[in-house]
């Protein structure tokens, strides 16, 4: 295994970057900071640029691009890189649309890149996983519901057109789902709540099956108070219970054992691996989810929505 220095360049300066890309960057030795991007934003010490393509433009020395954009550009900027001849770590969703996921995996023969489905990054889901593995699943229930004004404040992209919506935070219990669950999962019906002066839902009701079992989701980024982020799995075993965002695990009763929460460490040691290895992962099965949602839904209004 190779020990040498990831050089990166971070491309977008908002809340999730400043929370967890930037911390997970520092206590990982294995990369360097070198360069961001943002038109308004900078870090004290860093070369810093307005676009991505100025930072190209610049011609540092770069083994790597984080993107942290909204993702209804991510996958042109991830092009970008790609064809400057650098690996590319892509916050979630890793593009707006699936056939943008298949023309990034092709412009990225002989690059890494890493999908970072940060919520499937803990030692709760893993375990989760593992046990799951041998039961029979006879139904499960997903709550995935948190105040919009609290986690993304201000944030107008997120409920424009490609801006995910509700979907945002619930393609996180999506790609736990489709981590911990044995076989595919197929979605029958979906039911969008759509505010009429925005283009993306704020909540969702899906049925979606799981071989004979149903999974029943009910989605909102309109939910006041605490939030819930909370999957129930009922097996023959009985229930498990993976609550706070997969990071509190309960089995038939049992509360288990917590770990510090590590999720984008994880991610950022996944890809130092990926890289020494020559490998990408872009597993694109939570957005499909999304995208057969937005299809399939049916659609009905809610009032006008402001931050």
């Amino acid at each position: 295994m190779s020990n040498s220095l990831i050089r990166l360049g971070l491309v977008g300066l908002g809340k999730i970057a400043r929370d967890q890309h930037l911390p997970a960057i520092a206590e990982n030795p294995r990369f360097a900071l070198t360069a961001t991007a943002d038109p308004q934003g900078a870090l004290e010490g860093i070369a810093s640029y307005p676009t991505l393509d100025a930072l190209l433009d610049a011609r540092l020395a770069l083994d790597a691009i984080v993107l942290c954009t909204p993702p209804s550009v991510r996958a042109g900027l991830a092009q970008r890189a790609l064809a400057a001849g650098l690996h590319v770590m892509l916050e979630k969703p890793p593009a707006a649309a699936l056939s943008q996921v298949g023309a990034l995996i092709k412009a990225g023969a002989g690059r890494t890149m890493l999908a970072t489905w940060h919520s499937r990054e803990s030692v709760e889901v893993d375990a989760a996983a593992a046990w799951l593995a041998g039961r029979q699943i006879r139904a499960v229930r997903v709550n995935w519901r948190e105040d919009v004004r609290v986690w993304h404040p201000g944030q107008d992209w997120l409920l424009a057109a490609g801006g995910f919506g509700v979907f945002d935070t619930a393609i996180n219990a999506f790609s736990i789902l489709t981590h911990i669950l044995p076989q595919p999962l197929t979605l029958e019906s979906a039911d969008l709540g759509m505010p009429a002066n925005r283009q993306a839902p704020m909540t969702a009701r899906l049925t979606m099956r799981h071989a004979a079992a149903e999974v029943a989701c009910d989605l909102s980024i309109l939910h006041p108070g605490a939030p819930q982020w909370d999957i129930t799995v009922d097996t023959d075993a009985g229930l498990l219970q993976l609550t706070q965002g997969g990071h509190s695990l309960t089995i038939a009763g049992e509360l288990q054992e917590r770990t510090p929460e590590a999720e984008y460490p994880r991610c950022y040691a996944r890809f130092a691996r990926l890289i020494d290895e020559g490998q990408s992962d872009m597993d694109s099965r939570p957005l499909a989810l999304v995208a057969d949602a937005m299809m399939l839904g049916n659609r009905h209004p809610l009032p006008p929505f402001e931050f």
